[in-house]
């Protein structure tokens, strides 16, 4: 069982699954919502998350016409992402997952859209767009 939260406490859930795959996005966008060189997410089945609360509190925010990315509105942690396209996935937000939960080895994603001031310094797999 794998649980996480928003910063603030207020949003908290659990996954009744373990961790698909781990991916480090490099997009433009990731980057920028996340205020980071890459954001790192665990994809999950999307039917074993479940909020344990906060609902009132989350605001969705249409990042492309392919992904509806999920946060607090109290605290601005990004919680998930969901793939409109694929309703079986959840791809969660990795720093909001509590304690070091096991994962496959990551990949790197839109590596052509890589911060040019970081450099990529593991052998995981690169992908110039999404992983297959």
């Amino acid at each position: 069982m794998l649980k996480g939260r928003c910063e603030c406490g207020t949003v908290k859930f659990e996954i009744e699954s373990e961790i698909q795959a781990l991916s480090h996005c490099h997009c433009s966008m990731c980057r920028r919502l996340h205020g980071a060189a890459f954001a790192t997410f665990a994809t999950v089945d999307r039917r074993a998350f479940r909020l344990l609360s906060g609902e009132s509190q989350l605001t969705r925010y249409s990042s492309s016409v392919h992904v509806v990315r999920t946060f607090c509105s109290e605290c601005g942690s990004t919680l998930v992402a969901d793939a409109v396209e694929d309703e079986s996935v959840r791809y969660v937000s990795m720093g909001a997952l509590e304690g070091d939960p096991l994962h496959p080895p990551a990949v790197h994603e839109f590596v052509t859209s890589k911060a040019h001031w970081y450099e990529i310094r593991d052998d995981g797999p690169q992908y110039e767009k999404s992983s297959p």
